[in-house]
């Protein structure tokens, strides 16, 4: 599923009752459970950023923070790392390891599966080569979010974070929430001289939706792919 449909049947009143104050548990686990009924039977497949970045470095262990149904941790344990992967919605996690037991036992065996608030979870320090975040939604306080997944870099490694640009907020015409949108500026004040900046991109097609006014729109992303020295 991808997050266009994710809130497409989502109404501004609800999202901003219920998420521009934070995570909300029952929100998301309510969201989720009806985006997979809408979705199922569609195929699915890991974001095109994480294979793509991912490709260049030799495997190793990683983190899958904000995993879903476990797409991409399950795409880098087919291709040779030990993942752990975090979400806070317990039936995505659920989901997440039934579609690995489905790929195989050597993969499955590769994925830690951990229910936790990114927005307060601490990940160990130093423990990754490489940390990947994609479009984790409804974290206000972002800038200690992206230090305490930069810091789970260890020396050499990579971080990947992607998300939703501010100029989608338009496009969706008021159904996501503020905390959703962030630009790479957001991500890279937070990083310090020990990093180099391998890609940095505002303008990173998405997909194609329809906007409120019925008209084709191109939603952006945000990426920053950075390399720990």
């Amino acid at each position: 599923m991808n997050d266009g449909e994710f809130f497409s049947a989502e109404t501004e009143r609800q999202l901003n009752e219920r998420v521009t104050s934070g995570l909300d548990q029952e929100f998301w686990e309510e969201r989720w459970e009806s985006a997979r009924r809408t979705t199922k039977g569609r195929p699915v497949v890991p974001n095109w950023t994480l294979t793509g970045a991912a490709e260049q470095l030799p495997p190793g262990v990683a983190l899958d923070a904000g995993c879903g149904e476990g797409l991409d941790a399950i795409w880098l344990a087919s291709h040779g790392w030990t993942v752990s992967a975090v979400d806070f919605i317990a039936s995505a996690l659920q989901c997440a390891r039934v579609h690995a037991e489905r790929t195989g036992a050597e993969v499955a065996r590769r994925i830690n599966w951990e229910q936790a608030d990114l927005s307060v979870w601490v990940p160990p320090k130093g423990a990754f080569d490489l940390v990947s975040a994609h479009y984790l939604h409804g974290i206000a306080e972002r800038d200690d979010l992206f230090r305490r997944l930069a810091a789970a870099v260890r020396p050499g490694g990579a971080l990947l974070i992607v998300g939703h640009h501010p100029s989608n907020a338009e496009i969706a015409g008021g159904q996501m929430p503020e905390a959703v949108f962030f630009t790479t500026a957001d991500v890279v004040k937070v990083l310090d001289e020990s990093w180099s900046l391998v890609t940095v991109d505002d303008n990173v097609p998405q997909h194609e939706i329809i906007d409120h006014d019925g008209r084709p729109r191109t939603l952006r992303s945000a990426l920053v792919w950075a390399q720990r020295l």
